[in-house]
């Protein structure tokens, strides 16, 4: 398991990303965290690799079903975004460091 620490731990993130093994989808999924969490996190994030082929009773835990899987485990609550993380939209959206975009509605269309 690697990590990378930050400075201030009364801020910290702690990201824990699953990969299975040493494969081009789980390099990127890292390299795009990695990317994503030095613009937005700055030295406030922790990275967590567990590699599912070496420790796979961890999958367990965090309830993981499909790799690379991100978990963020603090702030709470616990997160989860599936993929390699390259929509760099919907990787912000689901870490809730950037809000949904509101959606136009269809004219015509009520909410009642």
């Amino acid at each position: 398991m690697k990590r990378k620490r930050a400075r201030r731990p009364e801020d910290e993130w702690i990201l824990r990303l699953y990969t299975a093994g040493e494969t081009a989808r789980s390099a990127a999924a890292l390299q795009n965290l990695e990317a994503i969490c030095e613009k937005h996190l700055a030295g406030r994030y922790r990275i967590e690799v567990v590699d599912l082929v070496k420790h796979p009773q961890l999958a367990r835990g965090d309830q993981i079903v499909a790799v690379p899987t991100l978990v963020r485990r603090l702030p709470p609550p616990m997160k989860r975004i599936i993929g390699d993380l390259s929509n760099q939209d919907s990787v912000l959206v689901g870490l809730d460091l950037r809000s949904r975009p509101n959606r136009p509605r269809p004219k015509g269309k009520s909410r009642g």
